[in-house]
């Protein structure tokens, strides 16, 4: 039960945050963003766990891969994904992330040798096909230097692949809450430099129109605490393959809830392009889901 519920959280939360970045990014600078959203999570985090009496304490060893998984996911995989969209279609982005399920595959199969399976083939070919269905549908906009883009989305792709295979297998604490807090907290205080450097303009929250305000909350609460806590679990307890199909579900949500919503149109080859990237999350899916416990882990 506890897993659905995280696939629930990685899947749905997930794919609102889509709509949220969309409402809070028309007036705040998006690393600037991101930097509040991981810095006032990660603070969140550490005042729950105390009240729930959970240790902070780790090791110098724990911290420090919480760092880099922090760094991997969040200020490049995450940062340096969204500066890249400067350079090409968000479409374009959305699909080329796509691949993300694919790469975890060659990665696993570089490492440990792992055979990939016929039916995660099916699902990761059928689960491209649907993107591209998805965001086909909106010419896509090559740019100035959209080679730049292209190529930094890739490293963001291997970024975010890395992590999570680097996740399923490091020493990071003993409680997934916790490591959240420190993940987030490492990135946040990144993520700041990183928006000083770019020469963001930081405008304070008191400022922001009220949906702002409120999509700023629910991706904190929520898009944060929930669902990357959620994504840490789960990358310690299924098969990485798996937990990376919420790139191919996300959008899916988004699309509805957009519709919903924002009144944004569903066009009959969004419902096939759904259609099929569901049906590629089955075949990745259905296969053994639970992780062999690995002795001295």
């Amino acid at each position: 039960m506890l897993i659905i519920l995280a696939f629930f959280a990685i899947y749905i939360i997930w794919g609102s945050t889509y709509l949220l970045n969309k409402i809070v990014v028309t007036e705040v600078a998006p690393l600037y963003l991101a930097s509040i959203r991981f810095s006032t999570a990660s603070v969140l985090i550490f005042i729950i766990a105390k009240v729930l009496k959970l240790s902070l304490v780790i090791s110098k060893r724990q911290f420090l891969n919480n760092v880099f998984a922090g760094f991997l996911f969040l200020v490049y995989g995450n940062g340096v994904f969204v500066w890249a969209l400067k350079y090409v279609d968000s479409g374009f982005g959305a699909l080329e992330a796509s691949i993300q399920p694919l790469m975890v595959l060659i990665m696993m199969r570089m490492i440990d040798g792992k055979k990939i399976q016929k039916k995660s083939i099916i699902g990761i070919s059928l689960g491209i096909i649907g993107m591209y269905l998805l965001v086909s549908q909106d010419q896509i906009v090559f740019q100035e230097n959209s080679l730049i883009g292209i190529i930094m989305i890739f490293t963001c792709v291997i970024s975010w692949s890395w992590g999570s295979l680097f996740v399923a297998r490091a020493e990071l604490g003993p409680n997934y809450f916790v490591n959240t807090g420190y993940q987030m907290l490492c990135s946040g205080i990144l993520l700041s430099f990183v928006s000083l450097l770019f020469g963001e303009v930081w405008l304070s929250p008191l400022h922001w129109s009220v949906s702002a305000q409120w999509s700023m909350g629910l991706l904190i609460v929520f898009g944060s605490i929930v669902a990357f806590t959620a994504f840490n679990y789960l990358l310690k307890e299924v098969s990485t393959e798996k937990v990376s199909t919420s790139a191919y579900v996300n959008p899916v949500i988004a699309l509805i809830l957009g519709w919903y919503i924002l009144d944004e149109q569903i066009t009959g080859q969004s419902v096939v392009a759904a259609i099929i990237l569901l049906t590629g999350v089955y075949f990745i899916n259905s296969r053994r889901t639970i992780k062999p416990r690995m002795h001295g882990r």
